[in-house]
């Protein structure tokens, strides 16, 4: 019998599904036990270090218990004590380190046991996130590039470290004026924070200078955070302990926490997974070779059963440990429903309905042989996930700023041409998107226009606009294109998504792929943000606009219903009601995006109608007059409210 049709046979299954939660090095009092299940082994040892790079200590033989788990305890408390195994697999000595690590030394190819109460920060016990609140805006953040940038006026110590994100009264090169970093956050009026992959990968010498850089998209231990992003990668507990100050400072700071994860593939398909269980972690084809979905060699097999509990309970350690409020799963079309429902089931039995949040990306790089009665977390399949699972709507992106592949097709606000309708999907939510990807409510889709993947908004308006001009020259033209986009996409239904920087015209000069491009281009440039401090004043607007619309926020499943009165006054125009009953001031909002090169004369509904938000300014609603001019500018949305 080949090795995958055993790996999926009943009998394998029934030898070998392990259902405790104890694998790893568990720490405790006057012991600490160490689980591996490699249940194809024929011997494994534990191999002792007394620090990360010293030779062993001393090796002892593990005993196989029940389903495939090999154990050891040693009769004192290991924690900061490192270890790996030898894996006897059919005669071949394999040194590996644990799948099941919480900690690892630097670069992760030993790991450490830990007591995991021991590295938490002062006031760890009592730290919470915000309150829930109806609106969710997301700011996607790397790490390096938050605090990179010497004009951040972050000590140097800290620039591109967990560190950064704890301090406040950061300023612009240190003026005392101009706020940057977390409390540049706190003013923007964003709800979470996302940030990109913060387990331990494997690209970046964390023992390396600053220069290198990765976005972290390719897993070393799932379950230790990334050392490069420490003051200290030598020391396992360090890591754990600065990532920990990190979401507590947000916290305190009245924002929450995502994880960016990615348990579609590995950095290696030489990894712990198949050094201790060959091939059952991955998926392969019937004649053995491994499948490429991911486009990074291997693609994990998450419907195995162990595969499956593995991801759920790394999950579950991540929101419980180290309390993130949130998990985006990359390439969540590699993922099967079935996995990601229950994940969702999960998290909400254990913190409460709704508390914390998963989405991901509907789509693979490619096809990938999933087992039968398992359905892969396409858009095609949103209808069978779990409804407060959410994705990321490339149609809405690609409709108001263009193919997100073909760099020169232009979407609505830079010339596209006949995409009124998919505006009106997307407005909707695409609740009212038809057989290929019609989501159940706005709860299920997020709403975004750029992320760290492709051109940034800015590159791919100068692309679209001002082919061939100068990525850092300030234009006019682009810059009102960008508001509009903004306001298009901040008036649509389902959460809000944006790339850290977009609000301040961030430009990678064209790099559409950034992942291992320098930290000087991939960086927030601070600076930057100040020039076009007008924009991010407008996002501010649309922002705090947005929260007190409940039109807009309404996530339920007949959210649809309130936005009426839909027509096309002329082609590259779309105008709408939306039903905002519920608001103090305005019951009705009236909005239009004009897309074309001209101003036009409008005709509104009947009623008192008040300015709310136009292409100068997104707070014309917080000292709003009677509209008395019936026109729109070029290239713009303007928003009405009808008084109550």
């Amino acid at each position: 019998m080949k090795v995958k049709e055993y790996y999926d046979s009943d009998e394998f299954k029934s030898k070998y599904l392990y259902e405790g939660t104890d694998l790893g090095a568990v720490c405790k009092k006057n012991q600490t036990e160490f689980r591996l299940w490699s249940p194809l082994a024929a011997g494994v040892w534990l191999n002792l270090y007394e620090d990360g790079e010293a030779p062993m200590h001393r090796q002892v033989p593990m005993k196989k218990g029940e389903k495939g788990v090999w154990m050891h305890t040693e009769m004192q408390n290991c924690h900061g004590i490192y270890y790996d195994f030898t894996v006897d697999m059919d005669g071949e000595k394999i040194r590996t380190a644990d799948p099941y690590a919480k900690a690892c030394n630097c670069n992760g190819r030993r790991s450490m046991a830990v007591e995991l109460s021991r590295t938490n920060p002062q006031g760890w016990d009592t730290d919470h996130a915000p309150a829930l609140t109806t609106e969710q805006v997301i700011y996607e953040i790397h790490v390096k590039d938050f605090s990179y940038d010497p004009a951040s006026g972050v000590p140097e110590e800290y620039r591109g470290k967990y560190k950064a994100f704890t301090l406040n009264g950061t300023t612009l090169n240190n003026d005392g004026e101009h706020s940057t970093c977390l409390d540049y956050l706190k003013k923007l009026g964003i709800t979470h924070v996302q940030l990109m992959p913060v387990f331990d990968f494997g690209s970046v010498n964390e023992a390396g200078d600053a220069s290198e850089y990765n976005w972290g998209y390719d897993p070393l231990n799932y379950n230790v955070p990334e050392g490069s992003y420490s003051t200290d990668p030598f020391h396992g507990e360090v890591r754990i302990r600065e990532l920990k100050e990190l979401v507590m400072a947000l916290h305190r700071n009245g924002l929450r926490v995502i994880m960016d994860v990615v348990y579609n593939h590995t950095y290696s398909i030489d990894s712990w997974f198949s050094r201790t269980v060959p091939c059952y972690f991955y998926r392969q084809y019937e004649n053995g070779c491994y499948s490429d979905g991911s486009a990074c060699g291997n693609d994990i097999a998450s419907e195995r059963e162990m595969c499956a509990k593995y991801i759920l309970e790394s999950v579950l350690y991540w929101a419980k440990e180290y309390h993130m409020d949130g998990f985006r799963f990359d390439l969540m079309g590699l993922l099967d429903v079935e996995l990601m429902s229950r994940i969702q089931r999960e998290l909400d039995e254990t913190f409460g309905q709704g508390e914390v949040m998963v989405y991901g990306e509907p789509w693979s790089a490619s096809d990938s042989p999933m087992k039968e009665d398992f359905h892969p977390c396409l858009g095609e399949n949103i209808r069978i996930l779990h409804p407060s699972v959410g994705v990321f709507c490339d149609k809405t992106r690609d409709a108001i700023k263009g193919h997100v592949f073909y760099e020169e097709v232009p979407g609505f606000v830079n010339g596209g041409k006949r995409l009124e309708e998919k505006i009106l999907h997307a407005v909707r939510a695409w609740t009212d998107g038809g057989r290929e990807f019609c989501a159940g409510s706005p709860r299920q889709i997020i709403s975004y226009v750029s992320a760290h993947d492709n051109l940034t908004l800015w590159d791919k308006l100068m692309v679209t606009l001002k082919p061939g001009e100068d990525f850092l020259t300030r234009d006019e033209e682009v810059l009102r294109a960008n508001k509009m986009a903004a306001a298009i996409y901040f008036t649509c239904q389902g959460s809000l998504f944006f790339l850290a920087g977009e609000e301040g015209a961030r430009t990678k000069l064209g790099n559409s792929n950034s992942f291992n491009a320098s930290p000087q281009l991939n960086r927030l440039d601070w600076e930057r943000i100040y020039a076009y401090e007008d924009l991010v004043e407008y996002y501010r607007g649309l922002i705090a606009f947005r929260k007190k619309m409940p039109g807009l926020c309404d996530k339920s499943g007949s959210a649809g219903e309130r936005i009426f009165d839909v027509h096309m006054p002329w082609e590259g125009c779309l105008q709408f009601c939306v039903d905002n009953k519920e608001c103090e001031k305005w019951e009705v909002l009236c909005i239009l995006y004009n897309s074309i090169r001209e101003e036009k004369q409008i005709d509104l509904p009947e009623g008192k109608w008040e300015l709310l938000v136009d292409e100068s300014s997104s707070r014309l609603w917080q000292n709003s007059q009677t509209a008395q001019e019936k026109t729109i500018s070029p290239v713009s949305v303007r928003i009405f409210g009808r008084k109550k």
